[in-house]
């Protein structure tokens, strides 16, 4: 069946069951992915034996739980619909909202980074709900029926896709307008970043946030949406990093870049049942958008 098929069934069985059946359900299908997909276990083992070592005594089930959070994590995306005041209310737990308003006070819009960690989906979509305008940055899926889907799915709570190809002048207008422009920082897909060591190995980094936030002066807000027990959120916005104005970008990029990777590695870190690569992070081959 093809990914669209897949995304079809799983949306409809999402938003058709209540949550926590649909929970249930896709942690089923998430134990049953851990058994058959050899591939993506083994992907997953090697980068998490990157955060744990290799004799960490709950490494099977800290395994186990990032397929069945990531599961749920799609059962969140599919019903992104829910996201209102009351969903708030009952799910979310909001921590550090003054750096992001301390941030937009700067009039140049602010840049939200994350990671493929907790559920960075949702946290857009509650970011808007919040009342904040909101863009992010997206890859486009080699389907474009996936492509649509996902744009519906995002747009029907104010969110508004910039595809890669158009990112620098939209994010450069969106800054502009002083709103908020999300972007993930754990992982180059085009291998043109930045040299770093990240959780003890060398890596290439992004460092489109830092170069956007230089040339623009846009303040950087490290922000991650995470589950916590009893399937609630916490909402972390972290202090801003603020560009230096007129500093040498050969310098200044690479400082920024640090400093938020520091970040990511410490979510990581406290984190790592949350953290979604089912390809070998440090030499993952040709990517696939999922």
């Amino acid at each position: 069946m093809s990914p669209y098929r897949w995304y079809q069934a799983g949306s409809w069985l999402a938003t058709r069951l209540p949550r926590p059946a649909a929970y249930g359900l896709a942690s089923c299908l998430a134990a049953a992915r851990y058994r058959f997909a050899r591939r993506d276990r083994q992907a997953v083992a090697r980068n998490l034996e990157a955060v744990l070592g290799p004799q960490h005594p709950r490494r099977e089930a800290i395994r186990r739980a990032v397929f069945r959070n990531f599961a749920k994590y799609l059962v969140d995306f599919f019903r992104l619909g829910e996201v209102d005041e009351a969903f708030l209310r009952r799910r979310v737990t909001i921590v550090g909202r003054e750096h992001l308003d301390a941030a937009l006070r700067h009039g140049r819009g602010a840049i939200l980074v994350s990671a493929h960690l907790g559920n960075y989906e949702l946290g857009a979509a509650i970011t808007a709900a919040l009342g904040y305008p909101v863009n992010v940055v997206v890859l486009t899926h080699q389907d474009p029926r996936v492509d649509a889907f996902f744009t519906r799915q995002r747009a029907g709570q104010r969110v508004r896709p910039i595809a890669v190809g158009m990112a620098l002048r939209q994010v450069f207008a969106a800054l502009r307008r002083n709103e908020l422009v999300g972007m993930l920082a754990d992982r180059d897909f085009f291998n043109n970043g930045l040299g770093l060591t990240f959780l003890g190995r060398e890596m290439s980094v992004p460092q489109g946030p830092a170069l956007f936030g230089l040339r623009t002066g846009a303040p950087i807000v490290p922000a991650f949406l995470t589950r916590e027990p009893g399937d609630r959120f916490q909402f972390a916005f972290e202090r801003p990093m603020a560009p230096v104005p007129g500093a040498d970008e050969g310098r200044e990029v690479p400082r920024l870049t640090a400093a938020i990777l520091a970040v990511v590695e410490s979510y990581v870190r406290r984190y790592p049942d949350q953290w979604y690569l089912f390809r070998d992070f440090w030499d993952p081959g040709p990517w696939v958008i999922l």
